[in-house]
């Protein structure tokens, strides 16, 4: 299994972010994936899931500004975040597993792709 994320760079504060990540090597319908982050010196954190049907979670503290999609006839994913601010500077990281909330020892992880925010 291969995921390769990509969209990651450098971005203005307030601008927009778009990621995606090509999913190889499984049945990409079949999946759950989501997207995670971590920032320098933080844990890593869940910031969008999407599960096979295509109905979506959000943690609390991020809904309203992430967006998750998926095209299966593409086997990507796809993570949008509008107004992005310089708290979001991180490595992002895409995953597949079977729950798109819950982290499992199962999932699939890609490589990562940094986003730097500035102000």
């Amino acid at each position: 299994v291969q995921l390769q994320a990509c969209g990651g760079g450098s971005v203005q504060a307030g601008g927009f972010l778009r990621l995606s990540c090509a999913a190889s090597g499984l049945t990409f319908s079949n999946y759950a994936m989501g997207w995670s982050r971590q920032a320098p010196g933080k844990q890593r954190e869940s910031v969008a899931g999407i599960r096979s049907d295509g109905s979506t979670y959000y943690p609390d503290h991020l809904k309203g500004r992430f967006t998750i999609s998926r095209d299966n006839a593409k086997n990507t994913v796809y993570l949008q975040v509008n107004s992005p601010k310089p708290e979001d500077t991180a490595i992002y990281y895409c995953r597949a597993g079977r729950n798109a909330v819950v982290l499992t020892s199962r999932d699939y992880w890609g490589q990562g792709t940094l986003v730097t925010v500035s102000s």
